[in-house]
């Protein structure tokens, strides 16, 4: 099995990072009222993200004391605990609890006022919008693209290496109308590989997930109809096993030869999986790297207005060298509204996790950096909250 270049430098899996002792996980709301702020000399260091564009000066972080709690997305858990773990030590006297319950969840807590900021893996939808809207009371909630995680379709087959794979081929796989290695269609885009005759086996999520819905979003949008059913956060056929969570799907392709799963990045390293190279139609095959994956946020459409930048991805983009399979992680918070003794605080800390320093440490969490364009669009929306 090939060995590729690592998007994360961890030793444990994905889920199971430990932070100091100052991050507690809860969805509960403040026990501390106090919001002044102060001026922190470490201001984020420099750093480029990935793609075009020239981003935003530097914020000045100036640190907030008080509680904040968040809830959402557990796509972006490892990249919420390295930045609260980082923008506590530089904020002392500041508490941020984020609840990885999941995207829905997290916006359901957003709309009761349990939390003042939701993480979620798609951007708030056109019914949810007035919901979002009465929580803030005297606004409306925007969505802020925060984290890129781009999605490995990682196999275990022995005796193959750098494995190439396109959208129709996928699909083909995932809805079991292709079911050998050596399979016609799998041989045309490897010529040179030893495919063995032996069955596909897939492997999916069993639980409802952001990933699963970004997935068969590529699926639908690049595979020429070959991928029929809608994306969904549940998935949608019966072939295949099943697996909860990132972690229990690369353990079950890591124990079985001839499985294929998908998975965020960070799962198909630490088991050592062979990730597949995608034919986007571009002139070579794109290999997942954060930097192909920060081209493909590049070329996304803004669709949101002002400072509202839900984004609409490209599944089927044949950029060059743009890495075609991930998903976007929101922050959804109040444009205006959020409580007077919470906003100091929501404010600071996105201006850490959206800074130079905050994107590039994405980069060892398996994760990609934003492009810097779309990273100045989000500082310059965080400093207009109000």
């Amino acid at each position: 099995m090939t060995t590729r270049p690592r998007l994360a430098r961890r030793s444990t899996a994905f889920a199971a990072i430990a932070v100091a002792g100052a991050l507690t996980l809860t969805a509960c709301g403040s026990d501390d009222n106090s919001s002044g702020t102060k001026s922190n000399s470490d201001s984020p260091s420099s750093a480029s993200g990935s793609g075009g564009g020239s981003a935003a000066p530097a914020a000045k972080l100036d640190c907030a004391s008080g509680t904040l709690a968040a809830a959402g997305s557990s796509a972006q858990k490892n990249a919420m605990d390295e930045w609260i773990k980082r923008y506590q030590q530089k904020c002392s006297g500041t508490t941020v609890n984020y609840n990885s319950n999941g995207s829905g969840a997290g916006r359901q807590a957003f709309f009761d006022g349990q939390v003042n900021l939701a993480g979620s893996d798609s951007a708030l939808k056109d019914d949810e919008a007035p919901k979002a809207a009465a929580a803030c009371k005297t606004g409306s909630a925007i969505n802020l693209p925060m984290v890129t995680g781009p999605i490995a379709v990682a196999y275990n087959v022995s005796g193959v290496k750098d494995l190439v794979l396109d959208a129709k081929t996928i699909a083909g796989i995932f809805n079991g109308s292709i079911k050998t290695w050596d399979a016609a269609e799998i041989k045309a885009l490897n010529p040179s590989a030893q495919l063995p005759s032996s069955p596909i086996q897939t492997v999916h999520r069993s639980d409802k997930s952001g990933t699963t819905e970004n997935f068969t979003k590529y699926l639908k949008a690049a595979s020429g109809g070959v991928w029929t059913p809608e994306a969904a956060q549940d998935w949608p056929t019966q072939d295949g096993q099943s697996a909860k969570g990132s972690e229990g799907v690369a353990g079950v392709v890591k124990q079985t030869n001839g499985a294929i799963g998908y998975m965020e990045t960070s799962f198909a390293e630490n088991n050592s999986l062979g990730i597949a190279q995608i034919n986007t139609g571009a002139s070579k095959p794109v290999e997942l790297t954060p930097e192909a994956a920060g081209k493909a946020v590049a070329a996304a459409k803004i669709t949101g207005q002002g400072n509202d930048l839900k984004l609409q991805l490209d599944y089927a983009t044949k950029a060059e060298g743009a890495y075609p399979i991930l998903l976007v992680t929101y922050e959804i918070v109040c444009e205006k509204g959020t409580p007077a003794d919470k906003l100091p605080l929501v404010k600071s800390f996105l201006t850490y996790t959206s800074s130079d320093e905050g994107q590039a440490i994405l980069k060892d969490n398996g994760y990609a950096p934003l492009p810097a364009e779309i990273a100045g669009k989000v500082r310059t929306a965080v400093a207009s909250l109000s």
